[in-house]
């Protein structure tokens, strides 16, 4: 397997060849586990406050993508610039202190805490005051941005509820408030919308479309309904690769995107 490029020759890599003012930068991005190719020479911008869908079928690549983008895994060819910064073989913590958030396709929620806590910790956790013990007063400047962000994702009813209660559609709605905390500056969702109902991938979708217009998203969604409500791009991978790039309207009308991903028709 092909080593990762080391952090000198990432820096070479990306002198001359950045595009300014993009929020997120991905220049040949590959990522190899022995003789497979996970993901194949990935290049892709998305500006600040763009809202970009990675779509595609199970195996082409989007899981992958996200964990290079987020530091769980090194790419091992090609580099990554988020707001400028070449970010490459930053771990993810360093990626989350520069503003990049991501949710997960498993929950990974404190079930025994409630709503308000879980959401007063993601904020602790990214705040100058991270490893205080102290028990924050009622006046306290982050309590006061949970309960902000418990409003933002719908939850207010549900604030003082035990996580372990809630309904599954209302964890993956919580997920989005600890992934808001910190004043993020682009967040990776990783199907949001898996195993909602109508009702809460509706919720879902106003959601998504109320979050500050300078917060930028990639979103990796199987529903096509979804995604294509919630983005202004949308870029489908198949077998690794980019496939094709466009706006929904052109990737929902597109005949080969239909044929590979749709069962030859979307209604």
């Amino acid at each position: 397997m092909n080593a990762p490029v080391a952090p000198s020759r990432l820096t070479q890599l990306g002198a001359g060849t950045t595009t300014s003012g993009n929020a997120l930068e991905l220049r040949g991005i590959t990522k190899m586990f022995g003789a497979l190719a996970a993901i194949s020479d990935v290049t892709l911008s998305v500006k600040p406050g763009e809202r970009r869908a990675v779509l595609g079928s199970n195996g082409a690549g989007k899981t992958t993508l996200f964990n290079c983008i987020a530091g769980d895994f090194l790419p091992t060819a090609g580099f990554i610039r988020f707001f400028g910064e070449d970010v490459t073989v930053f771990p993810p913590h360093e990626r989350i202190r520069r503003g990049l958030r991501r949710t997960y396709q498993i929950s990974s929620l404190f079930t025994g805490l409630s709503v308000i806590d879980n959401v007063y910790l993601a904020c602790v956790g990214v705040s100058r005051n991270r490893f205080s013990l102290i028990r924050p007063r009622a006046d306290d400047a982050l309590m006061h941005a949970a309960g902000m962000l418990v409003d933002a994702v719908h939850l207010t009813g549900e604030k003082e509820r035990l996580v372990g209660e809630l309904a599954y559609g209302q964890q993956r709605q919580l997920e989005i408030a600890l992934a808001l905390s910190g004043a993020p500056r682009f967040i990776l969702f990783d199907e949001p919308a898996a195993g909602l109902s109508p009702t809460e991938r509706s919720d879902l979708i106003h959601i998504l479309t109320s979050l500050p217009n300078h917060i930028g998203y990639i979103i990796i969604e199987h529903d096509m309904d979804v995604a294509l409500r919630v983005a202004e791009s949308v870029t489908m991978m198949h077998n690794g690769r980019i496939f094709k790039e466009g706006r929904p309207e052109e990737i929902e009308d597109d005949p080969e995107v239909q044929e590979l991903y749709l069962g030859g028709g979307h209604g």
